[in-house]
Protein backbone atom coordinates (compact mmCIF):
# COMPACT_ATOMS: atom_id res chain seq x y z
CA UNK A 1 0.00 0.00 0.00
CA UNK A 2 1.46 3.35 -1.06
CA UNK A 3 2.25 5.90 1.63
CA UNK A 4 4.66 8.77 2.17
CA UNK A 5 7.28 8.08 4.82
CA UNK A 6 9.90 10.48 6.14
CA UNK A 7 13.32 8.93 6.70
CA UNK A 8 15.56 11.21 8.73
CA UNK A 9 19.30 10.93 8.25
CA UNK A 10 18.72 9.12 4.98
CA UNK A 11 22.10 10.11 3.52
CA UNK A 12 23.93 8.27 6.28
CA UNK A 13 24.94 4.63 6.51
CA UNK A 14 21.80 2.98 7.88
CA UNK A 15 19.43 5.53 6.37
CA UNK A 16 20.72 5.16 2.81
CA UNK A 17 20.60 1.38 2.99
CA UNK A 18 17.07 1.63 4.40
CA UNK A 19 15.85 3.94 1.64
CA UNK A 20 17.32 1.71 -1.05
CA UNK A 21 15.71 -1.38 0.51
CA UNK A 22 12.29 0.27 0.81
CA UNK A 23 12.28 1.54 -2.78
CA UNK A 24 13.18 -1.96 -3.99
CA UNK A 25 10.67 -3.81 -1.82
CA UNK A 26 7.74 -1.50 -1.01
CA UNK A 27 5.47 0.86 -2.96
CA UNK A 28 6.22 3.77 -0.65
CA UNK A 29 7.18 7.34 -1.38
CA UNK A 30 10.25 8.38 0.61
CA UNK A 31 11.26 11.85 1.76
CA UNK A 32 14.84 12.00 2.99
CA UNK A 33 15.56 14.82 5.46
CA UNK A 34 19.28 15.09 6.14
CA UNK A 35 21.55 17.86 7.41
CA UNK A 36 24.52 16.49 5.44
CA UNK A 37 26.92 16.68 8.34
CA UNK A 38 30.28 14.96 7.90
CA UNK A 39 28.68 11.48 7.88
CA UNK A 40 25.93 12.35 5.41
CA UNK A 41 26.78 11.56 1.81
CA UNK A 42 24.24 11.87 -0.99
CA UNK A 43 26.51 9.78 -3.20
CA UNK A 44 25.24 6.87 -1.07
CA UNK A 45 21.93 7.26 -2.94
CA UNK A 46 23.12 8.10 -6.43
CA UNK A 47 21.40 5.02 -7.86
CA UNK A 48 17.92 5.99 -6.59
CA UNK A 49 17.96 9.79 -6.73
CA UNK A 50 16.06 9.79 -10.05
CA UNK A 51 13.30 7.53 -8.69
CA UNK A 52 10.06 9.60 -8.76
CA UNK A 53 9.12 8.12 -5.37
CA UNK A 54 12.20 9.67 -3.74
CA UNK A 55 12.66 13.27 -2.60
CA UNK A 56 15.53 14.90 -0.72
CA UNK A 57 15.29 17.85 1.66
CA UNK A 58 18.43 19.43 3.07
CA UNK A 59 17.98 20.54 6.66
CA UNK A 60 18.31 19.79 10.35
CA UNK A 61 15.73 17.95 12.40
CA UNK A 62 16.17 20.58 15.14
CA UNK A 63 14.76 23.21 12.74
CA UNK A 64 11.15 23.17 13.92
CA UNK A 65 9.87 25.42 11.11
CA UNK A 66 11.51 23.32 8.41
CA UNK A 67 10.31 20.04 9.91
CA UNK A 68 6.71 21.27 10.03
CA UNK A 69 7.01 22.50 6.43
CA UNK A 70 8.20 19.07 5.30
CA UNK A 71 5.25 17.38 7.00
CA UNK A 72 2.77 19.80 5.42
CA UNK A 73 4.26 20.00 1.94
CA UNK A 74 4.84 16.29 1.42
CA UNK A 75 1.89 14.90 3.37
CA UNK A 76 4.06 12.77 5.65
CA UNK A 77 2.15 9.73 6.94
CA UNK A 78 4.91 7.98 8.87
CA UNK A 79 8.47 8.40 10.10
CA UNK A 80 11.51 6.19 10.45
CA UNK A 81 13.85 8.35 12.48
CA UNK A 82 17.47 7.37 11.79
CA UNK A 83 19.12 10.78 12.11
CA UNK A 84 21.61 10.99 14.96
CA UNK A 85 25.07 11.96 16.01
CA UNK A 86 26.38 8.47 16.67
CA UNK A 87 30.14 8.28 17.10
CA UNK A 88 31.10 7.68 20.74
CA UNK A 89 34.59 9.15 20.38
CA UNK A 90 33.15 12.42 19.08
CA UNK A 91 30.65 12.55 21.95
CA UNK A 92 33.52 12.24 24.43
CA UNK A 93 35.25 15.21 22.83
CA UNK A 94 32.08 17.34 22.62
CA UNK A 95 28.72 16.24 24.05
CA UNK A 96 26.64 19.30 23.13
CA UNK A 97 26.03 18.43 19.45
CA UNK A 98 24.70 15.04 20.56
CA UNK A 99 22.17 16.63 22.88
CA UNK A 100 21.19 19.13 20.18
CA UNK A 101 20.56 16.56 17.45
CA UNK A 102 19.58 13.44 19.35
CA UNK A 103 17.39 15.07 22.00
CA UNK A 104 16.15 18.40 20.65
CA UNK A 105 15.92 17.02 17.13
CA UNK A 106 13.85 14.06 18.26
CA UNK A 107 11.54 16.38 20.21
CA UNK A 108 11.03 18.49 17.07
CA UNK A 109 9.99 15.40 15.11
CA UNK A 110 7.71 14.14 17.87
CA UNK A 111 5.88 17.45 18.03
CA UNK A 112 5.41 17.53 14.26
CA UNK A 113 4.28 13.90 14.19
CA UNK A 114 1.71 14.62 16.88
CA UNK A 115 0.39 17.69 15.03
CA UNK A 116 0.06 15.79 11.75
CA UNK A 117 -1.44 12.59 13.16
CA UNK A 118 1.07 10.16 11.64
CA UNK A 119 0.29 6.45 11.50
CA UNK A 120 3.70 5.33 12.83
CA UNK A 121 6.84 6.83 14.32
CA UNK A 122 9.78 4.41 14.40
CA UNK A 123 12.54 5.72 16.63
CA UNK A 124 15.87 4.07 15.80
CA UNK A 125 17.92 3.75 18.98
CA UNK A 126 20.90 1.66 20.08
CA UNK A 127 21.89 -1.14 22.41
CA UNK A 128 24.35 1.28 24.00
CA UNK A 129 21.54 2.78 26.12
CA UNK A 130 21.63 -0.44 28.19
CA UNK A 131 25.23 0.10 29.28
CA UNK A 132 27.80 -2.67 29.54
CA UNK A 133 27.56 -6.41 30.22
CA UNK A 134 29.92 -8.65 32.12
CA UNK A 135 31.53 -11.60 30.33
CA UNK A 136 28.90 -14.12 31.53
CA UNK A 137 25.84 -11.85 31.74
CA UNK A 138 22.84 -12.79 29.57
CA UNK A 139 22.23 -10.53 26.56
CA UNK A 140 20.13 -7.40 26.89
CA UNK A 141 16.37 -7.76 26.51
CA UNK A 142 13.80 -5.03 26.07
CA UNK A 143 13.25 -5.19 29.84
CA UNK A 144 16.90 -4.48 30.69
CA UNK A 145 17.33 -1.22 32.62
CA UNK A 146 18.74 1.79 30.82
CA UNK A 147 22.25 2.64 32.06
CA UNK A 148 24.11 4.68 29.40
CA UNK A 149 27.85 5.14 29.90
CA UNK A 150 28.84 7.66 27.18
CA UNK A 151 27.46 11.08 26.24
CA UNK A 152 26.25 9.52 22.97
CA UNK A 153 24.39 6.73 24.75
CA UNK A 154 22.96 9.19 27.28
CA UNK A 155 21.59 11.39 24.49
CA UNK A 156 19.94 8.40 22.82
CA UNK A 157 18.48 7.23 26.15
CA UNK A 158 17.03 10.71 26.68
CA UNK A 159 15.46 10.59 23.22
CA UNK A 160 14.02 7.14 24.00
CA UNK A 161 12.42 8.57 27.14
CA UNK A 162 10.85 11.40 25.14
CA UNK A 163 9.37 8.90 22.68
CA UNK A 164 7.96 6.84 25.53
CA UNK A 165 6.48 9.98 27.11
CA UNK A 166 4.75 11.00 23.87
CA UNK A 167 3.21 7.53 23.58
CA UNK A 168 1.83 7.58 27.10
CA UNK A 169 0.88 11.28 27.29
CA UNK A 170 -0.37 11.95 23.75
CA UNK A 171 -1.08 8.43 22.40
CA UNK A 172 1.48 8.96 19.67
CA UNK A 173 1.78 5.71 17.66
CA UNK A 174 5.50 5.32 18.26
CA UNK A 175 7.80 2.32 18.54
CA UNK A 176 11.41 2.22 19.74
CA UNK A 177 13.96 -0.10 18.14
CA UNK A 178 17.40 -0.83 19.58
CA UNK A 179 20.05 -2.46 17.48
CA UNK A 180 23.52 -3.90 17.92
CA UNK A 181 26.56 -2.84 15.86
CA UNK A 182 25.73 -2.50 12.16
CA UNK A 183 28.17 -3.11 9.32
CA UNK A 184 27.91 -3.24 5.54
CA UNK A 185 28.12 -1.00 2.44
CA UNK A 186 28.38 2.79 2.67
CA UNK A 187 29.53 2.92 6.31
CA UNK A 188 31.64 5.97 7.11
CA UNK A 189 35.23 4.84 7.70
CA UNK A 190 35.51 6.10 11.26
CA UNK A 191 33.72 2.94 12.42
CA UNK A 192 35.69 -0.21 13.15
CA UNK A 193 35.03 -2.48 10.16
CA UNK A 194 35.32 0.09 7.33
CA UNK A 195 38.29 1.71 9.08
CA UNK A 196 40.12 -1.60 9.26
CA UNK A 197 39.32 -2.43 5.63
CA UNK A 198 40.41 0.99 4.35
CA UNK A 199 43.61 1.09 6.39
CA UNK A 200 44.52 -2.48 5.53
CA UNK A 201 44.07 -1.86 1.81
CA UNK A 202 46.50 1.06 2.10
CA UNK A 203 48.87 -0.87 4.42
CA UNK A 204 48.33 1.72 7.14
CA UNK A 205 48.44 0.96 10.89
CA UNK A 206 45.12 -0.19 12.35
CA UNK A 207 44.48 1.41 15.76
CA UNK A 208 42.86 -0.90 18.32
CA UNK A 209 41.71 0.40 21.69
CA UNK A 210 43.38 -1.28 24.66
CA UNK A 211 43.59 -5.06 24.46
CA UNK A 212 40.92 -5.26 21.76
CA UNK A 213 38.84 -7.70 23.79
CA UNK A 214 35.75 -5.49 23.88
CA UNK A 215 32.86 -7.63 22.64
CA UNK A 216 30.11 -6.45 20.30
CA UNK A 217 27.16 -8.16 18.65
CA UNK A 218 27.25 -7.54 14.89
CA UNK A 219 24.31 -7.29 12.49
CA UNK A 220 24.43 -6.84 8.72
CA UNK A 221 22.80 -3.51 7.89
CA UNK A 222 20.16 -4.91 5.53
CA UNK A 223 18.96 -7.29 8.25
CA UNK A 224 18.46 -4.21 10.43
CA UNK A 225 16.63 -2.40 7.62
CA UNK A 226 14.21 -5.31 7.22
CA UNK A 227 13.62 -5.16 10.95
CA UNK A 228 12.77 -1.46 10.87
CA UNK A 229 10.18 -1.97 8.14
CA UNK A 230 8.77 -4.96 10.03
CA UNK A 231 8.46 -2.80 13.15
CA UNK A 232 6.63 -0.15 11.10
CA UNK A 233 4.23 -2.67 9.58
CA UNK A 234 3.75 -5.18 12.40
CA UNK A 235 5.00 -3.66 15.65
CA UNK A 236 2.76 -2.82 18.58
CA UNK A 237 2.50 0.84 19.56
CA UNK A 238 4.51 1.73 22.64
CA UNK A 239 6.72 -1.34 22.42
CA UNK A 240 10.48 -1.64 22.12
CA UNK A 241 12.13 -4.20 19.83
CA UNK A 242 15.77 -5.30 19.90
CA UNK A 243 17.54 -6.26 16.67
CA UNK A 244 20.77 -8.22 16.87
CA UNK A 245 22.78 -10.55 14.73
CA UNK A 246 23.49 -13.22 17.34
CA UNK A 247 27.14 -12.69 16.37
CA UNK A 248 29.20 -11.68 19.38
CA UNK A 249 32.82 -11.04 18.48
CA UNK A 250 35.77 -9.40 20.24
CA UNK A 251 37.06 -6.39 18.33
CA UNK A 252 40.49 -7.97 17.89
CA UNK A 253 38.84 -11.08 16.43
CA UNK A 254 36.98 -8.92 13.89
CA UNK A 255 40.20 -7.17 12.90
CA UNK A 256 42.08 -10.43 12.46
CA UNK A 257 39.26 -11.85 10.32
CA UNK A 258 39.41 -8.83 7.99
CA UNK A 259 43.20 -9.01 7.70
CA UNK A 260 43.00 -12.71 6.93
CA UNK A 261 40.38 -12.20 4.20
CA UNK A 262 42.46 -9.41 2.66
CA UNK A 263 45.71 -11.32 2.94
CA UNK A 264 47.28 -8.61 5.10
CA UNK A 265 49.65 -9.14 8.06
CA UNK A 266 48.60 -8.79 11.70
CA UNK A 267 51.66 -6.57 12.16
CA UNK A 268 49.41 -3.71 10.94
CA UNK A 269 47.56 -3.87 14.28
CA UNK A 270 48.51 -0.98 16.55
CA UNK A 271 47.22 -1.15 20.14
CA UNK A 272 46.52 2.37 21.43
CA UNK A 273 45.33 3.75 24.77
CA UNK A 274 41.76 2.78 25.52
CA UNK A 275 39.11 5.47 25.33
CA UNK A 276 37.48 6.76 28.56
CA UNK A 277 34.55 4.70 29.83
CA UNK A 278 34.83 2.10 27.08
CA UNK A 279 32.00 -0.43 27.52
CA UNK A 280 33.35 -3.96 27.66
CA UNK A 281 30.53 -5.98 26.13
CA UNK A 282 27.21 -5.57 24.35
CA UNK A 283 24.91 -8.42 23.35
CA UNK A 284 21.30 -8.40 22.17
CA UNK A 285 18.49 -10.87 22.77
CA UNK A 286 16.17 -10.45 19.77
CA UNK A 287 13.62 -13.14 20.67
CA UNK A 288 10.80 -10.59 20.93
CA UNK A 289 11.38 -9.25 17.42
CA UNK A 290 11.56 -12.77 16.04
CA UNK A 291 8.36 -13.73 17.82
CA UNK A 292 6.22 -10.63 17.25
CA UNK A 293 7.55 -9.24 13.96
CA UNK A 294 8.29 -12.51 12.14
CA UNK A 295 11.82 -11.17 11.67
CA UNK A 296 15.22 -12.77 12.08
CA UNK A 297 18.74 -12.04 10.83
CA UNK A 298 19.43 -13.74 7.50
CA UNK A 299 23.12 -12.94 7.02
CA UNK A 300 25.74 -14.64 9.18
CA UNK A 301 28.71 -12.58 10.30
CA UNK A 302 31.06 -14.56 8.05
CA UNK A 303 28.83 -14.01 5.00
CA UNK A 304 28.27 -10.37 5.83
CA UNK A 305 31.93 -9.63 6.36
CA UNK A 306 32.81 -11.12 2.98
CA UNK A 307 30.03 -9.09 1.31
CA UNK A 308 31.23 -5.93 3.03
CA UNK A 309 34.87 -6.41 2.09
CA UNK A 310 33.87 -7.14 -1.50
CA UNK A 311 31.81 -3.92 -1.61
CA UNK A 312 34.73 -1.82 -0.36
CA UNK A 313 37.08 -3.48 -2.85
CA UNK A 314 34.64 -2.73 -5.66
CA UNK A 315 34.06 0.86 -4.52
CA UNK A 316 37.54 2.22 -3.87
CA UNK A 317 36.56 5.55 -5.44
CA UNK A 318 33.80 5.99 -2.83
CA UNK A 319 36.29 5.28 -0.04
CA UNK A 320 38.90 7.63 -1.51
CA UNK A 321 36.39 10.47 -1.92
CA UNK A 322 35.17 10.07 1.65
CA UNK A 323 38.66 10.00 3.08
CA UNK A 324 39.76 13.00 1.02
CA UNK A 325 36.60 14.98 1.73
CA UNK A 326 35.71 15.25 -1.96
CA UNK A 327 32.31 13.63 -1.27
CA UNK A 328 31.25 16.91 0.36
CA UNK A 329 30.85 18.50 -3.08
CA UNK A 330 28.31 15.92 -4.30
CA UNK A 331 25.36 17.93 -2.95
CA UNK A 332 26.41 21.06 -4.78
CA UNK A 333 27.06 19.15 -8.00
CA UNK A 334 23.75 17.30 -7.99
CA UNK A 335 21.40 19.79 -6.33
CA UNK A 336 23.10 23.11 -6.86
CA UNK A 337 23.20 23.63 -3.11
CA UNK A 338 19.39 23.87 -2.98
CA UNK A 339 16.77 21.86 -1.11
CA UNK A 340 14.12 20.01 -3.10
CA UNK A 341 11.40 21.19 -0.70
CA UNK A 342 8.48 22.41 -2.75
CA UNK A 343 7.76 26.15 -2.65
Amino acid sequence: MSKTVLVTGGAGFIGSNLIRWILANRDWRIVNLDALTYAGNLANLHDVESDPRYSFVHGRIEDVVLVRSVFSEYGIEGIIHCAAESHVDRSIMAAAPFVETNVRGTLSLLEAAREHDVERFIHVSTDEVYGSLGPTDPPFTEESPIAPNSPYAASKAAADCLVRAFVHTYNLPAIITRCSNNYGPYQFPEKLIPLVIANALDDRPIPIYGDGLQVRDWIYVLDHCRGLVSAYECGSIGQTYNFGGRSERANIEVVRSILRLLGKPESLIDHVADRPGHDRRYAINCDKAERELDWRPHVTFEEGLEKTIRWYLDNRQWVDEVRSGEYRSYYERQYGGRSKLKA
